[in-house]
């Protein structure tokens, strides 16, 4: 950590920037009473994963309470041998160059010459590499502060006190297997926050959803209030730039109260809500129609009309959606359009669909993204059968949902046929976005169709049917 501390005025001068630490000591002090932890024993959080939200998560923690080196030890867990192409190494040269600051700091640590020998193309840099420097690679344009990067995961996850789950939905189950090995021999419980906003859709014995903190659940035998979620509607840029910025924090009121304290700053507000998985469902929810979001912009060369009558639309859907996934869907609809704003402006999702729209990208160049890291998804997993091949191949949140809300089972009755039908039949923009991406059967040009088809029903009515009509299914959330 680079800085110097002026005792008097009790200002640290963090990556170039000045910050206040009146409280901060304060407030690490109190996190640790409530933990338990002894003068002589540091609060350890280690972060898992190192994609753009993991790294400026672990990045503000540093920033704020780095200095603080005899109470609280912060490091980060990404897997080494990820090497960056000579392209994304002469963009991290241009951004080290135009900020005096980072320029400085590398210059301090040694580190800048390997930075010019990477851009001449006469050496390779690995992701772990810069991030121990201050670079995501899925975030190049924005410097963030030194981290202690570990890539060895027994290694960082054994004594941590706190975890913070940054991975990709489909690589939580796998990752976070491997770490209940290593806390067999534990005697206290682990906290863990995930950030991770994808989930799976299962079909047997139920259709179903299965979210990240179930995942952490089944695989660590963590107890659920033990495991929280943190969602947007925020930016990771943004926020690492000290732009103002939301974030709420779901699960029990034991660990979530606390830790929404620890976590707030002036620029931070971490709201918190005991409201868990129907969160962090909506969470993903929201990236599917964000993908839609990115096409219209595109397509209609940032027509507002076009935009705003999408977004009439897929609000309505969503709307809709949440009244089959819980029993107060009101409770949820300022969450869930907050997050959905912000991703539609400014989302990796919104990217995805712009480029797949303009033919830069195709649908079949999956869900991993050069320079954007992993988009999002969900995987659908038959008990009985393999997993989704989709999971894989193209941005699989929108199959996911399609095929679990086709289900028989889940039938709602229709308005104006007066018969039972699968609940997707009443979301035409999902639908639209599943010939798209998944079955290839239309262009992206139909998402425009789709949105002026004079049968079309205005928006309004799809938020009256999902308020006058009794669609809760408990069962999808895995409730009895």
């Amino acid at each position: 950590m680079v800085g110097s501390i002026d005792n008097r005025n009790r200002n640290v001068y963090l990556n170039g920037t000045m910050q206040n630490n009146n409280g901060l000591e304060e407030k690490l002090d109190e996190l640790r009473t409530f933990l338990g932890k002894t003068n002589s024993d540091p609060l350890r959080i280690v972060g898992v994963g190192a994609g753009a939200w993991g790294s400026v998560f672990a990045a503000l923690l540093q920033d704020s309470y780095g200095q603080f080196r005899d109470k609280v030890q912060i490091r980060i867990w990404r897997r080494a041998g990820r090497a960056i192409d000579r392209a994304t190494a002469e963009r991290l040269f241009e951004v080290i160059n135009s900020r005096e600051d980072v320029l400085r700091r590398l210059i301090r640590r040694c580190a800048y010459l390997k930075y010019v020998e990477a851009r001449l193309g006469d050496r390779t840099l690995y992701a772990d590499e810069i991030l121990k420097d201050g670079f995501c690679l899925n975030m190049i344009d924005t410097p963030l502060c030194p981290l202690k990067v570990v890539t060895n995961l027994q290694e960082a996850v054994w004594d941590a006190d706190i975890v913070v789950n940054g991975l990709p939905s489909t690589e939580t189950r796998e990752v976070f297997e491997e770490i209940s090995k290593y806390w067999k021999e534990r005697i206290t419980v682990p906290i863990i926050i995930s950030l991770a906003k994808g989930i799976e859709a299962a079909l047997e014995p139920v259709p179903h959803l299965i979210t990240p903190t179930q995942m952490i659940k089944r695989a660590t035998g963590t107890p659920i209030e033990n495991i929280l979620y943190l969602g947007g509607p925020n930016i990771a840029s943004e926020i690492y730039n000290k732009e103002y910025a939301n974030a709420r924090l779901c699960g029990a009121e034991k660990w979530r109260k606390p830790l929404a304290k620890f976590l707030r700053q002036p620029h931070f507000i971490v709201w918190d809500n005991s409201d868990l998985v129907t969160h962090e469902v909506m969470g993903g929810l929201k990236n599917v129609y964000a993908i839609g979001a990115g096409m219209v912009a595109a397509l209609t060369k940032e027509s507002a009309t076009s935009k705003s009558v999408y977004f009439a639309h897929c609000t309505s859907e969503m709307i809709f959606i949440t009244h089959l996934l819980s029993e107060e869907p009101e409770r949820l609809a300022g969450p869930l359009l907050a997050d959905t704003y912000v991703t539609l402006l400014k989302g990796r999702n919104a990217w995805y669909g712009q480029m797949i729209a303009k033919g830069e990208l195709s649908r079949d160049m999956g869900d991993s993204i050069s320079g954007k890291g992993m988009i999002q998804s969900l995987m659908i997993n038959n008990i009985n059968a393999n997993p989704w091949p989709l999971s894989v191949q193209g941005v699989s949140a929108v199959g996911a949902f399609y095929e679990l809300l086709s289900q028989s089972s889940l039938n709602v009755l229709h308005p104006e046929e007066n018969k039972p039908v699968a609940p997707v039949q009443l979301c035409p923009i999902l639908k639209t976005l599943y010939k798209i991406l998944i079955t290839g059967e239309q262009s992206p040009q139909a998402i425009l169709e789709a949105l002026r088809d004079e049968t079309l029903n205005d928006p309004r009515e799809r938020i009256e049917i999902a308020q006058s009509h009794v669609f809760y299914r408990p069962s999808l959330l895995g409730q009895p």
